[in-house]
């Protein structure tokens, strides 16, 4: 399988290779971090020349409107006629079924590591219980597993040196931290998933689901950031510089469209 923007995919340790040779390597990206759509299609209208600037964008779920996961179909169609490499997982929103959709777009990188341009993605949908109403909510473990690819894929090659080129891309924030937060007293993130963070130490994690948690914060050297709900015209911007193998993050910055 080959993803766009020629991602390699990376499967039970076992990596494909793109077919062209001659690829003109980056070192510096500029990557479009966006969440929570919900069917809000029109925000796209305004957004020109932001795609523009991008060398790649992560959608971190919620294409449809709460309750209606019917409205998810064209809510992904207008993301991707926006840009040619996006890696996205699903919300708790979106169908779990809908995860076909992003397949068929080639953008899904639920329980899967992609590479693209010597940076590792991985990405983990839905989100924890909590009303129980929504239509993708699972089990904080269940979650949490859709990493495991990662996991193996370490211990089958010894290279643990994968964490440092790594970008993870959850619906689900992590607990404890300004990403999660309703409000001062209450965190809805998962506490497994910030332990996962704090052992591996990732190069970055990007979340959304909780609206209120717009926000860029740290797990010890890992980057979290939540852009907040692009239903609401809110962005963010993680910007890498390749120095000796590996990339580096050089600045985040969060935005709104005026």
């Amino acid at each position: 399988m080959q993803k766009k923007g020629e991602k390699v995919l990376f499967l039970s340790g076992q990596k494909l290779q793109p077919k062209n040779k001659k690829i003109k390597r980056k070192y510096k990206m500029k990557i479009l971090l966006l969440s929570d759509l919900h069917a809000n299609n029109s925000v796209f209208e305004k957004m020109d020349s932001v795609f523009a600037e991008a060398d790649a964008v992560i959608f971190a779920g919620d294409f449809a409107e709460c309750f209606k996961p019917e409205t998810g179909k064209d809510a992904l169609h207008a993301l991707c006629a926006k840009h040619d490499t996006i890696f996205a997982v699903l919300g708790n929103c979106d169908q779990p079924e809908f995860i076909e959709e992003l397949e068929d777009q080639d953008i899904c990188v639920e329980k899967t590591l992609v590479f693209h341009e010597g940076l590792a993605v991985a990405g983990s949908g839905g989100g924890t219980y909590f009303t129980g109403k929504t239509a993708n909510e699972r089990q904080e473990d269940e979650i949490l597993s859709d990493f495991n690819i990662v996991l193996n894929s370490v211990k089958e090659t010894g290279d643990a040196s994968l964490w440092k080129n790594l970008i993870l891309i959850s619906h689900n924030p992590p607990k404890d931290t300004k990403c999660d937060a309703v409000n001062e007293s209450l965190h809805a993130g998962s506490q497994l998933f910030t332990d996962f963070i704090k052992e591996n130490q990732p190069l970055a994690v990007v979340c959304g689901h909780i609206h209120e948690g717009k926000a860029i914060d740290k797990i010890g050297e890992s980057l979290i950031v939540n852009p907040g709900p692009l239903q609401e015209g809110n962005y963010a911007w993680l910007e890498l510089k390749k120095e000796g193998g590996s990339w580096k993050i050089t600045d985040s910055q969060l935005c709104r469209l005026s």
